[in-house]
């Protein structure tokens, strides 16, 4: 009886490490697979911004365009009048 314990030991700690190194092998590709998607997410996301960026900077030309700017002579014409009759 003492010899199929002794048996029984090693054999279940083998066992165990091949179960552990399993779980290894699992663990790592969900980690991967999380990774990627991560990645993939942050892509996207990258593409949007640079996409926002790009059509922001051409509604700031074309509302720059679009809006023209008065001169100084305009300024100072319109300041010197009142807004209230005299």
């Amino acid at each position: 009886m003492a010899d199929t314990k002794k048996l029984e030991q090693p054999m279940s700690a083998a066992a165990k490490k091949e179960e552990r190194a399993r779980e290894g092998v699992v663990a790592m590709r969900e980690y991967e697979a999380e990774k990627a998607r991560i990645d993939a997410n942050t892509q996207r996301l990258r593409a949007l911004r640079l996409a926002k960026q790009a059509a922001d900077a051409i509604a700031a030309q074309a509302s720059a365009v679009a809006a023209p700017r008065r001169s100084a002579k305009a300024r100072t014409s319109r300041a010197g009048k009142s807004s209230t009759p005299d």
